[in-house]
């Protein structure tokens, strides 16, 4: 009976390690998105502060930024603290209109 749970045991820990083994193709891809991933620049979304907040605006300062994501924050809204160096952040007012642009 040992010499089983001994196998069983020893066959789990294979599979399990063989799950968090990656190949050279898994391992080409953050390279791949790397390269393609840019720096947010607050500066260029700049022209946004004092507009109203909107999904296009948004877009356009995302685009301008350089940034490979964006978001509106909102007062109350909770957030992540994790920093992103290509997430834009364009912080509002409760009217929605942009009082602060920074990147993070």
């Amino acid at each position: 009976m040992p010499w089983k749970l001994a196998s069983l045991g020893t066959v789990l820990a294979l599979v399990t390690l063989a799950g968090c083994s990656s190949t050279a193709e898994s391992a080409k891809d953050p390279v791949v998105a790397e390269a393609g991933s840019g720096r947010c620049d607050a500066k260029a979304a700049e022209f946004t502060i004092g507009k109203k907040a909107s999904p296009q605006l948004l877009e356009e300062a995302r685009t301008r930024s350089g940034s490979q994501s964006a978001r509106i924050l909102r007062p109350n809204d909770m957030i992540t603290l994790e920093y992103r160096s290509d997430r834009l952040n364009l912080n509002t007012d409760a009217g929605l209109v942009i009082t602060r642009v920074n990147c993070g």
